[in-house]
């Protein structure tokens, strides 16, 4: 006789995700979690605590534990929902508590925000959930880097992008190697979403203005200046060339009255003063006077368009001859926006190569006197709205003064071990164990830190819906 066994129905396969171990807070703000080594998350993971709806945990940190058999993560707990950002929890502390992966909808509620024009990609190895801008912490100064062929430029083009589609903050990029030229164009697209975010572009005034264009051209007037611009352009020291700087403060000082820089010579030359004579000499041996793609002698000058505020204005720096030329061009502007700094009206500055402009040290007069605006645009220019959006390969290259400023990062790949050390030493707020990842990061995957997104996160960088400007030369083929 054969006894009847009652067999339990196969479980149905699920889609939750596995539990790690157990999470410990003393503190119910940071947390340990610690599982076995087939389980170890990332820096940039989330894990949810069973039974606690709307709480995860931030992993920040992962370390091998003593027995080498399994990992100790560590983090930040966050409250999701109930407001327009993440928060914290109670201040209860946490025991025991069991953890696993979170779902891609619970880290979409967190990051992905209302609208998806606002994403700037989505999370690396999550395609369904978007990364949002918040961007009104734009008003805050934004460092931007990563190494040659990480795609840091096309990334940058997708920010300014969703800026010129979500926001009405006007912006003026320094543009040194004329890759944002065509942010006013479409890019062939096949998506509807991408076709109707590119008509909304349209939509946008774009200025572009370069040297040679007779339509839109990119020049200043020497004659508006400031004495100190004048003098940088001219290489006079106030002390060592003190006649000649004096003849300079004496012209301008007097009755003479040009918007044409052709005038300036002859009128010295007519003066009958040695000195004043001098300062014509060193203008015509320096050669000032050719730089016809620089002077507006009579155009309407860079300045003027910039006070009327586009919704972009782009400045093809890259199609100057002389390096001179665009220092002379970017110190224009930047001491207009200085001294119209009162007006208090906001402007996002967006300097990309900005080692051009602001190296830690410049090895002319010109180029001093580029960097220490930029540098007085860092430390007071916040409160006045202007902000600061700087683009380099290297943290080194840009005067530190002006790096340690910014509030906001964006980081791509990134191989040297002493620039990720420089940016962990500036940017505390940003996870160790996240930075150590960017030497790993794949072109167009990026590190977005601070308050222009609603947490640290390792992003795919989206499509754009503008063509780049520059693109690599392609090696010969036969």
């Amino acid at each position: 006789m054969t006894a009847n066994v009652e067999v339990d129905p196969p479980t149905a396969p699920t889609s939750e995700p596995s539990a790690l171990t157990h999470l410990e807070s003393q503190d119910g703000r940071s947390f340990v979690a610690r599982g076995p080594g087939s389980e170890r998350p990332l820096p940039g993971d989330y894990l949810e605590l069973e039974g606690e709806d709307g709480i995860l945990a931030f992993v920040e940190e992962v370390s091998d534990e003593a027995s080498g058999t399994g990992f100790a993560a560590t983090g930040t707990l966050i409250q999701v929902g109930g407001g327009p950002g993440p928060g914290r929890p109670t201040d209860s502390p946490w025991h025991e508590v069991p953890v696993r992966a979170t779902r891609p909808d619970t880290v979409q509620r967190l990051l992905s925000g209302a609208d998806s024009r606002l994403h700037l990609g989505h999370l690396a190895g999550q395609e369904a959930v978007g990364v949002a801008l918040v961007p009104n912490r734009l008003n805050r100064h934004t460092f931007w880097c990563g190494q040659s062929g990480s795609g840091k430029t096309y990334a940058l083009g997708v920010l300014l992008e969703r800026i010129l589609l979500t926001t009405r903050l006007p912006m003026v990029v320094f543009d040194p190697n004329s890759d944002f030229v065509r942010l006013h164009e479409k890019a062939v697209q096949t998506e509807t979403e991408d076709e109707d975010q590119a008509h909304a572009l349209h939509d946008r005034e774009v200025v572009i203005l370069r040297p040679d264009d007779d339509q839109s051209p990119l020049r200043v007037r020497f004659t508006e200046l400031t004495p100190r611009a004048k003098a940088a352009v001219l290489r006079l020291d106030p002390v060592v060339d003190r006649a000649e700087y004096n003849a300079l403060l004496r012209l301008f000082a007097g009755d003479f009255h040009t918007v044409d820089a052709g005038q300036v010579v002859p009128h010295l030359h007519s003066l009958g003063d040695p000195d004043a004579e001098a300062l014509a000499q060193r203008i015509e041996n320096l050669g000032i006077l050719e730089w016809t793609k620089t002077w507006a002698f009579g155009a309407a000058p860079v300045t003027e368009v910039i006070a009327r505020r586009p919704a972009a204005t782009v400045l093809d720096l890259g199609s100057y001859e002389r390096h001179e030329e665009q220092l002379t061009v970017a110190l224009a502007v930047l001491d207009d926006l200085w001294a119209r700094r009162a007006e208090r009206r906001p402007l996002l500055i967006v300097v990309d190569e900005a080692h051009n402009l602001c190296p830690p040290d410049p090895e002319t007069p010109l180029g001093v006197a580029v960097r220490d605006r930029l540098v007085q645009i860092a430390a007071e220019g916040r409160k006045y709205g202007l902000w600061l959006l700087l683009s380099t390969q290297r943290p080194s290259k840009v005067h530190p003064g002006i790096v340690s400023q910014c509030d906001n990062l964006t980081l791509m790949r990134m191989n040297s071990r002493d620039d990720l050390d420089q940016l962990a030493s500036i940017f505390g707020f940003v996870p160790r164990g996240l930075l150590a990842q960017a030497a790993r990061f794949r072109q167009g995957e990026a590190l977005l830190a601070g308050g222009f997104v609603p947490m640290p996160s390792i992003v795919h960088m989206r499509t754009r819906v503008t063509p780049q400007g520059g693109t690599d030369v392609p090696v010969p083929m036969p």
